[in-house]
């Protein structure tokens, strides 16, 4: 038995959702802990394409159970529109939990959260949109609406009542918005509640049980660290906390039930929307790694900025979760370089760092250190196993082992499942670990 959490390491789009659902299929139990529809997870099987935002990727796998945790923010409409496509696509949604306690997205969330973004001017955060935002400050400030709220009729009349003629006071007064008309809003959530009623559990209960029961539990994070809260490069972060800590709290769940965290990260760097990015190209090659790696967010479809691969952020991502091994995702996309960096450390006014710093204005000023790697300049497509890798790219993979001294567990190569080699299954314990802190093959032990 092993209860195991999935992390982005980067900003996000790490490619989460690919190494999630093949995790799944050795899971029992898989736990969306944080995040709203703020967040995108692309799974492709058997040449369909999946695109989910709330329901955690285990779906896909008609035996495993998928619970929508606490920490998450729910928009009930997007919720029902993924159960809809789903059961379209005639893939099961019998086996989806919805926590009780996770907090509920309302219309005015998004049109505060647009409104707001668009005062702030040049000091825009570079958020989707979604009311992710404002449905997280009104949980901090005790004014939100969960989804235990949704389910009885007469409360939720008398608490949103209050609540639209609170925030229409905002929309109109501060952002010259039209009202919401209150008991329109009320109508379209309580038919969502109809819908949604038959998923509602106390989650934290059923995650206890299947623990209690030993059952193998994958806990799905969105986003990546470096968007997290209290330790991503704040301001320019998400709501909730991505990191391996955050399935704790999200969940309901105490920190000596998890026995695993795994980190999932690019060959190389992308982040959306605005903040520092000090290895972000800004030649030609970005342009070329943004076409082959399909660099486009998954809810927004806003262009990805791309950089080359940082392992100083790497090195603070092993450290903020605690990372026992790492999927190196998009190996593929650097085929046809003929060389890659990877950024070592910084160079902040004129002295070398080799660790993340905190301030964001002493972010911006970080130039980056490289070391350059000669490029295999060959598909990796089609490999299965180490063996297949070309010597130059197994040589990286040993490099970027080395610099994040933790041990890499699966490379994937494209979008499929079966493009990946997986080398150590972090379910049911390992085979060997890839690579070792030096870069050397090694026994692990299970």
């Amino acid at each position: 038995m092993a209860n195991v959490v999935v992390i982005g390491a980067q900003w996000g789009d790490e490619g989460k959702g690919k190494i999630t659902d093949l995790l799944s299929k050795s899971a029992d139990v898989v736990v969306r802990y944080q995040g709203g529809v703020n967040a995108g997870h692309t799974v492709v099987v058997n040449d369909r394409t999946f695109k989910l935002h709330l329901i955690p990727s285990g779906i896909l796998y008609p035996s495993t159970e998928c619970i929508i945790g606490s920490g998450t923010v729910i928009d009930p409409k997007v919720l029902i529109e993924e159960l809809d496509q789903l059961e379209q696509l005639q893939v099961s949604t019998a086996n989806l939990m919805i926590s009780q306690t996770a907090h509920v997205t309302m219309p005015y969330h998004r049109l505060i959260d647009v409104a707001s973004e668009e005062k702030r001017g040049n000091q825009k955060i570079g958020t989707t949109g979604r009311g992710i935002g404002p449905t997280y400050a009104d949980k901090s400030e005790r004014t939100g609406i969960r989804v235990l709220d949704l389910m009885d009729p007469d409360g939720l009349r008398d608490r949103l009542t209050w609540s639209i003629e609170y925030k229409n006071a905002i929309l109109e007064k501060l952002y010259e918005l039209p009202p919401l008309d209150p008991v329109e809003v009320i109508e379209q959530y309580l038919q969502y509640a109809d819908r949604l009623r038959p998923h509602v559990v106390d989650a934290s209960l059923k995650i206890y049980d299947a623990i209690q029961q030993r059952r193998n539990i994958l806990f799905e994070g969105a986003q990546g660290t470096l968007l997290d809260l209290d330790h991503g490069t704040y301001p320019y972060v998400t709501s909730s906390n991505p990191v391996a800590g955050g399935a704790c709290v999200g969940a309901g769940v105490g920190p000596t039930m998890i026995d695993r965290v795994i980190g999932v990260a690019k060959a190389y760097t992308t982040r959306v929307g605005e903040g520092p990015f000090p290895t972000e190209m800004t030649d030609g090659i970005g342009d070329v790694l943004c076409d082959r790696g399909a660099e486009f967010g998954t809810t927004t479809g806003r262009k990805r900025r791309c950089g080359w691969f940082d392992a100083t952020i790497g090195r603070y991502a092993v450290r903020i979760n605690g990372m026992d091994c790492l999927a190196i995702t998009k190996l593929d996309v650097l085929d046809e370089l003929d060389e890659i960096k990877v950024c070592v450390a910084y160079e902040i006014d004129g002295q070398r760092c080799e660790n993340f710093p905190n301030s964001a204005r002493q972010f911006a000023r970080c130039k980056p250190i490289y070391e350059t790697l000669p490029g295999w300049k060959q598909s990796t497509a089609d490999c299965r196993s180490l063996d297949d890798l070309p010597k130059e790219a197994l040589a990286y993979l040993k490099f970027l082992a080395e610099l994040m001294e933790v041990p890499i567990a699966i490379v994937s190569l494209g979008a499929s499942r079966d493009q990946t080699i997986i080398v150590e299954d972090p379910i049911h314990g390992p085979k060997r670990a890839l690579l070792d802190a030096n870069g050397t093959p090694v026994d692990s032990n299970p």
